[in-house]
Formats: structure tokens, sequence, C-alpha cells
């Protein structure tokens, strides 16, 4: 499995919009980005595709309102949803609802 990069313009966009989350870290993996809190996954890039880690009825709610399955095709995080393409507006008011979701679900877990 080749994993995809993403451009420069999504790395920026990504620290830009996670930094502003009070408490958040954004680290390198496997040549993409990921947000974290308390050591923990919330959110990640995907190529330019940005993940955010939620709760069952929050990944449903999110899947009908157009996200989709991140990661591989062939083995997609299963706790992940890609947010909709939108996200690239960094003042989307859905972006930032669905990354303090994903915050707040995420900062709930024992820290790593």
């Amino acid at each position: 499995m080749k994993v995809p990069k993403p451009t420069e313009a999504s790395k920026s966009l990504f620290r830009a919009v996670v930094e502003r989350i009070d408490g958040a870290e954004v680290k390198a993996m496997f040549g993409n980005l990921g947000g974290f809190v308390n050591g923990n996954m919330f959110c990640g890039l995907f190529g330019d595709d940005l993940g955010v880690r939620l709760d069952p009825d929050n990944r449903a709610a999110l899947l009908a309102a157009g996200g989709s399955h991140f990661g591989p095709e062939e083995r997609p995080m299963k706790e992940y949803v890609t947010v909709p393409a939108a996200w690239h507006d960094r003042d989307d008011p859905n972006l930032a609802e669905w990354l303090s979701i994903a915050f707040d679900h995420v900062a709930q877990f024992p820290s790593k």
C-alpha cells in the first residue's frame, strides 16, 4: 500500500486549523500529519483528506453529511471519518465543529 502525501497547502491549512484548538498538538505521521490531545490522535491527514475520530453517533452523522471512510481504501480506519472536501476553507464553521467534537471525544481517553 502506498501512502498518499498531502500537498504543502493541505499541511499548512491543517496546522492552522488544528493549532487554533487549545491543547491540541500537531505531529508528523508516516509523511502525513496528525492532531493529538494527551498523546491520542483526534484528527489526521491522509493525503489531502482530513479525518476525524468520532463516537458511533457522530460518525453516522458525518457520513450522512457527505463524509466518507478515512484511510486506505483496502483498510480504512474504523473510528475515523473523512470531512467533506470543503474543509479546505479554514473558516468553514462545520470544520471547526467536527474538529471540536473529535477533540472533545478523544480528550476523554486515558493519556498516552
